[in-house]
């Protein structure tokens, strides 16, 4: 049986988190904050989380554009309790992770940046 487009992204995500110590939540949200696919938490607010990832996206990208540094390739958020990070994955998506403090940041970057390629040949029927 061949999995749907969804089912590979949520296959992808689960894969990530199992991966990559630190990661607690992790989605696919599209650029106008709609959840594509999702590995959260029971206890975390999937419409906030989204809404605030596409946020981020937009205010990075504008960012990177007026001070003309090129496209946005990552960006984190580090706060008291851990970081957030959104990563592009394609024109139409982005890549969204809640980390714990103690991640390891390089390892987590290497590794989502791999998965937001694999996201955006999904989300692209590749």
């Amino acid at each position: 049986m061949q999995l749907t487009n969804v089912e590979q992204l949520e296959q992808t995500l689960q894969e990530a988190k199992a991966i990559v110590p630190g990661i607690q939540a992790a989605a696919v949200v599209s650029t106008d904050g709609l959840t594509i696919a999702g590995a959260l938490p029971p206890d975390l607010d999937e419409e906030r989380f989204v809404a605030m990832s596409a946020a981020l996206l937009d205010v990075g990208q504008r960012t990177a554009r007026e001070l003309d540094m090129g496209s946005l390739e990552q960006m984190y958020m580090r706060s008291q309790n851990g970081y957030m990070i959104v990563i592009p994955a394609g024109p139409e998506a982005v890549l969204a992770a809640i980390l714990e403090k103690e991640a390891k940041l390089g390892l987590v970057f290497l590794n989502l940046r791999r998965f937001a390629e694999q996201v955006a040949q999904a989300l692209s029927g590749g």
